[in-house]
């Protein structure tokens, strides 16, 4: 008995130091310990509740918000936008000066920055991120293509040259104008970062991400959380005010507010239109409202049999009531979709009818293309709420069930939100829900990065080509002229309405739940928030 009493003592002391030697971690298994009350000990760790983890931290290699969430705080840019819109502002680079054919963009670059490995920013660091980008592929940077045209031999790539004129002037080249080009530099995939590191990680690059911007990459447990800390050396001064961020992944929009409210959290997106109410009753928290520059979708991937034939997605845009499923799932914090662009974005045509709900019309919409007696279909709902969607799962059952009264079985999938987006962009789907929030407030944003043909594979997920609108969109970009411009995207968007690749749903105005005690924070139209002013106070 006193041999197993020693043995029984001995083990309990071992377990003892294990456990300590656990507590000493900084690893977590979801449990934010210190961090539970909606802060550190310190009170200067502020945790953002959102929808799901990012796919990854390279901001060039990624295409989601969840991601780009992130990185906008880990990574600066050339150009950045204004604090609530997309007006161009110095970011990396202080000045800047165009030629008069518009071909040739010359920046003097912010002296004295450096990555967060401890290396200089200059222009060599510049050119080496856009060599890196023009020598990829749309596997590896599908924004680069989306913007830029292509890749370096490609006939559509415009940009001709990056050079490094001295240590901090760099001088990028373009094949022809491209109008919205400074718009689309301000862009969170075009961020700029360590070419060491880079060097360093390779592939690995994506989960060890280092920038020069306002906060450092920390740590980063799948699906939980990814935490990021202040740079004491950030070249803006006295700021970033916070010392760290914690990006919490919390599916489930209402369990996001019940973390709120228990004070587990101190920011959140993704509120529920129907919760707006609940939040802004209570005193200890506040709502913001982000400005709206979104639309979500249903895409129609138009190769595939039956959606190959225009006549059945026209059929298919009659058979949704958009208002019905505003009504249900957006408390009014939306408005009808009619066209891929929201009406805030220059070049908007207002005078395109909508193809109205209309079950008959539907049906006879198929009868002339063959299918009278229906057809079945795979329709994709999104796992993960945005804010242009705040729940994929029950909208995808509100069309299934429009669609089965014109005689089409749509059969629900999903999958978890990476796979989702890389299934739905090598076109594996029949019809997918999704939706964008403007990047740079252009329409060649959304026209020509989500439904040109050079886009296919990348973020064109609805498989759509028409040389026409290619060639409008094209010509749209090289022009100067803004008025000229905004003719131009009014036609395309004639040609894409009459062409359906999509059923456009709906244009959310995005809300956000806080603490009260969270000052400073400006909600950006793009979704991607820079928290660089934010604090927390008592």
């Amino acid at each position: 008995m006193k041999k197993k009493y020693i043995l029984s003592l001995i083990f309990v002391m071992l377990l003892s130091i294990g456990l300590a030697g656990c507590g000493g971690s900084n690893e977590s298994n979801g449990d934010e310990g210190g961090d539970s009350d909606g802060g550190s000990a310190d009170g200067n760790t502020l945790i953002f509740g959102r929808g799901g983890d990012s796919v990854a931290l390279d901001p060039a290699a990624v295409t989601d918000g969840e991601s780009f969430k992130v990185t906008k705080n880990i990574f600066d840019t050339l150009l950045t936008y204004g604090e609530q819109d997309t007006e161009i502002n110095p970011g990396l680079a202080e000045k800047w000066e165009v030629s008069e054919d518009g071909k040739t963009y010359t920046f003097m670059l912010r002296e004295g920055v450096k990555f967060h490995d401890g290396t200089d920013f200059n222009a060599d660091s510049v050119v080496f991120n856009f060599e890196r980008w023009m020598n990829g592929s749309e596997e590896s940077f599908y924004y680069y293509k989306s913007m830029f045209g292509g890749f370096k031999g490609d006939e559509g790539h415009v940009i001709e040259s990056v050079t490094a004129k001295d240590d901090y002037t760099v001088e990028i080249k373009l094949k022809r104008p491209q109008a919205p080009f400074l718009k689309n530099l301000a862009m969170s995939p075009f961020a700029i970062a360590s070419p060491d590191a880079i060097e360093k990680h390779g592939d690995k690059f994506g989960e060890n991400p280092v920038g020069t911007g306002p906060f450092v990459f920390d740590q980063w447990s799948r699906n939980d959380k990814i935490v990021v800390t202040k740079n004491e050396d950030y070249w803006m001064d006295g700021y970033p005010k916070l010392e760290r961020v914690i990006f919490r992944a919390i599916p489930d929009n209402s369990a996001r507010l019940n973390a709120l409210m228990a004070g587990e959290i101190d920011l959140m997106d993704g509120l529920n239109p129907s919760d707006v109410q609940q939040v802004e009753d209570d005193a200890n928290l506040q709502t913001f409202f982000r400005p709206s520059m979104n639309v979500g979708y249903l895409g129609l991937t138009s190769n595939r049999e039956p959606l190959n034939n225009k006549k059945v997605r026209q059929a298919l845009n009659h058979a949704v009531d958009k208002q019905s499923i505003i009504d249900a799932f957006y408390a009014g914090q939306a408005e009808p979709a009619k066209n891929p662009m929201p009406s805030v974005i220059g070049g908007y045509n207002d005078d395109i009818e909508p193809y109205e709900y209309d079950l008959e019309k539907a049906k006879a919409l198929l009868k002339e293309a063959g299918y009278e007696d229906g057809f079945d279909m795979e329709l994709w709902a999104m796992p993960v709420p945005r804010p242009y969607m705040p729940d994929g799962q029950k909208v995808a059952e509100v069309i299934q069930k429009s669609f089965a009264e014109i005689g089409v079985n749509a059969e629900i999938k999903s999958y978890e939100w990476a796979t989702y987006l890389e299934k739905a962009r090598n076109g594996e789907a029949d019809s997918f829900l999704l939706g964008w929030t403007g990047d740079n407030g252009d329409a060649d944003n959304f026209l020509y990065v989500l439904l040109d043909k050079d886009n296919i594979g990348s973020n064109n997920y609805s498989y759509y080509s028409n040389d026409e609108v290619h060639d409008i969109l094209i010509e749209a970009q090289s022009t100067p002229d803004e008025e000229k411009r905004n003719e131009l995207y009014k036609e395309a968007q004639e040609i894409i309405h009459e062409d359906a690749p999509w059923i456009p749903l709906v244009h959310s105005k995005p809300a956000l739940g806080g603490s009260e005690r969270v000052k400073g924070f400006s909600p950006h139209p793009t979704g991607s928030d820079t928290l660089t002013k934010v604090t927390l106070e008592d």
